[in-house]
């Protein structure tokens, strides 16, 4: 097998680094491949596409395998290139003609300056001619990625208790991981100051670019001979072999071992991983969303997952002083506070200019702090990541300590100021609420587990009190026999059925933690939100509702109150899985599924949204949360015992000499092929609430 390749590389504006394009095909014994290096889409050119449609009979003229790279363009001239592949094919016989497309644009570079090489040039260096290389490496390795595909998602496919809807569902949202302006980098420090840079700038490289520079289009041709010469040498753009582990297809341990070539900081480091809130919201890494989109992460690239929370950790320990003006109360303050979670990484310059929401101060947001907690917590005990643990915690105690400042009453628990701070932006909150609060129970479990398997007793020991007369407070002021009040306020609202109430109930659940309240709570408030947010909306086909009044009336209260969140409808469906409500669970997030993906929707396919309105117009397309599917499949995969109702408050029996234990992942089969979180030892959770 031959490989023809046609490469063209393109100066783009604005002085930005140089993108090239390359197309190629594969010549069998039965497939015969010819190109047409250059033509034009002016009828000046030289060749125009209309003689080449008109010149072309199933192939171009052979001597243009000898024509060597085309001259350059003039500014603003288009040129184009052409691969075809031929093939006889006998009556009823069958014939595979392979074709690839890739392109290679080594640097990103951000507004304010700041330029870094692409993750794929620690393996193929960074002159943008990797592009051939590429385009080669994917025409003789997709028959092997499609079998690892079809490996990885066979047992979900075959699942016959799983809904069809939900199994294409579940593989197309992923589509955001790709499609959500998403940014890989090989090193945190930008071009020009890494060693790599100038290790992997040769000089045919530096000539190379420089003959870029000066053309606005170039195109090249390189026949199959010279790639297949070339399939050893690879190895020149770095280990492809790495290349291979690095993308390999999921559903693997978490903790994998390196291989004898590398060492134990090459095999952790998977560069930076930035990804948008979405592409109406450019802001990196929003992580009041990515606390719902981080199961995908978790799931299927750990390691990412594991590097964009020590991002940050290390946020959460830096303090920008730098004045902003925040438009929705039009006061000023800091950028960043130390202790505070940030919103996002920025926009402009991320990493470095954090927080580019200016919407409300994210420094006084309720949420941010619980969920970054919780999150650590979830990713630490499912890796069992011990040095990950270590490294994190001083941000976690930083974290929950920054929180005390919103006990107003000094029972333990957080109140809200009056003003949306939270995710729900636009919905404003009195006193006690039940999202945050619900969070911050959880974060307390969750901050306590973790310092006792740390060996920070003392810390452990005041989240544990604190947790056990919050929880009280929290029941006594919200609880009202079926569901937990909106908030503790004297509002309208104060009494709607919130569909996220219990969203901190999911992340314990999903962590291997004791349930927040007993049995006969959850299910009631879970059901109360089915009969409610889900079906007398539309019958249950458009996913669970905000807000809804116990009345069976809307909540219009605001914008996001009456709105439906894609993201939050899978996160409440995979509560009622971690629930034992499996039916209903599926119920709710179907109707995602139909309002969204269906043929009888609204035609989001592949541009899921935020959210949508009862008469079907949205906000925010292609948007991260409705990656929150995968937190179904993880709370499909817990092992069964976790999900059995507790029996024992884990917060009255945590034994600090039998924190030994950690959750570590294992490959297993079938339906729990995903995750499986095993206990080695005396488990601190063997013990229910």
């Amino acid at each position: 097998m031959r490989c023809f390749v046609l490469l063209g590389i393109y100066r783009t504006a604005k002085d930005n680094p140089p993108v090239s394009f390359a197309i190629a095909a594969c010549e069998t014994q039965n497939v015969n491949v010819t190109v047409l290096p250059c033509f034009g889409l002016a009828e000046g050119s030289c060749i125009t596409a209309k003689d080449m449609w008109a010149k072309m009979d199933g192939q171009f003229d052979r001597e243009n395998f000898n024509a060597g790279p085309s001259m350059p363009s003039m500014p603003g001239e288009t040129l184009c290139a052409a691969v075809s592949a031929s093939a006889w094919v006998e009556p009823h016989g069958k014939c595979t003609v392979a074709f690839a497309v890739a392109w290679s644009s080594p640097k990103v570079k951000f507004l304010k300056g700041s330029s870094y090489y692409r993750r794929y040039t620690k393996y193929y260096g960074t002159s943008p001619r990797a592009a051939k290389e590429l385009v080669h490496y994917s025409l003789t390795n997709y028959k092997r990625w499609e079998e690892e595909i079809e490996k990885w998602q066979d047992p979900v496919l075959k699942d016959d208790r799983l809904p069809e809807w939900y199994k294409f569902t579940l593989f197309n949202e992923l589509y955001f991981l790709v499609a959500g302006g998403t940014i890989w980098i090989d090193s945190g420090e930008p071009v020009g100051c890494s060693v790599n840079d100038k290790k992997q700038l040769t000089k045919d490289e530096k000539a190379k670019i420089t003959l870029a520079a000066r053309a606005d289009n170039i195109i090249e041709h390189t026949n199959g001979a010279n790639l297949d010469e070339a399939d050893a040498g690879l190895g020149d753009h770095g280990n492809v072999y790495a290349l291979k582990q690095e993308i390999a297809v999921p559903f693997k341990k978490v903790k994998q071992s390196c291989s004898v070539a590398e060492s134990q900081d090459d095999c952790d480091d998977v560069g930076r991983f930035l990804y948008l809130e979405g592409v109406e919201y450019i802001m990196w890494c929003t992580y009041d969303v990515h606390f719902y989109a981080s199961f995908a992460l978790l799931d299927l690239f750990p390691k990412i997952e594991l590097s964009i929370q020590r991002e940050f950790a290390k946020a959460v320990l830096s303090e920008d002083g730098r004045k902003v003006r925040f438009l929705a109360e039009g006061n000023f303050g800091i950028r960043k506070v130390r202790g505070a979670v940030p919103h996002d990484l920025g926009t402009h310059d991320p990493w470095k200019e954090m927080n580019a929401y200016n919407i409300h101060d994210t420094s006084k947001w309720k949420d941010l702090n619980p969920k970054f907690v919780l999150q650590v917590y979830r990713d630490f005990a499912a890796t069992g990541d011990m040095a990950f643990g270590i490294d994190v915690w001083p941000s976690v105690r930083a974290a929950m300590e920054y929180m005390d400042q919103f006990d107003m009453d000094g029972d333990g628990l957080i109140e809200n100021d009056g003003f949306p701070d939270q995710t729900y932006d636009t919905w404003t909150v009195h006193g006690v609420s039940a999202y945050c609060g619900c969070l911050w129970l959880a974060a307390l479990e969750a901050a306590a587990a973790m310092a006792f398997q740390l060996g920070d007793k003392e810390f452990g020991e005041k989240c544990k009190r604190k947790y056990l007369m919050a929880k009280n407070a929290f029941e006594a002021k919200l609880w009202n026999g079926s569901y937990f009040n909106y908030d503790s306020g004297s509002s309208s609202n104060s009494k709607s059925i919130q569909a996220d109430q219990l969203a901190g109930q999911w992340y314990t659940a999903s962590s291997g933690l004791a349930n927040l309240f007993d049995d006969y709570k959850i299910k009631s408030t879970l059901q109360k939100i089915f009969d409610y947010n889900v079906m007398k909306i539309k019958g249950g086909r458009m996913g669970a509702i905000n807000g809804m009044h116990p009345t069976g009336k809307v909540d219009e209260t605001c914008m996001q109150s009456r709105e439906i969140w894609t993201g939050v409808t899978y996160a409440v469906a995979a509560t009622m899985i971690l629930s034992g409500m499996e039916e209903q669970g599926f119920s709710t997030a179907e109707g995602i599924f139909t309002a969204g993906w269906s043929e009888e929707g609204f035609g989001y396919w592949f541009q899921t949204p935020e959210a949508w309105t009862l008469d079907g117009h949205f906000r925010s397309l292609i948007y991260m949360r409705p990656l929150a599917i995968w937190g179904m499949q993880w709370a499909l995969s817990m092992p069964r015992a976790v999900l059995e109702p507790p029996t024992i408050n884990m917060m009255d029996r945590i034994d600090p000499s039998v924190l030994s234990s950690r959750f570590v992942r294992a490959e297993v089969d079938g339906r729990k092929a995903s995750r499986k979180l095993k206990c080695f030892g005396n488990s601190m959770f063997s013990c229910a609430c």
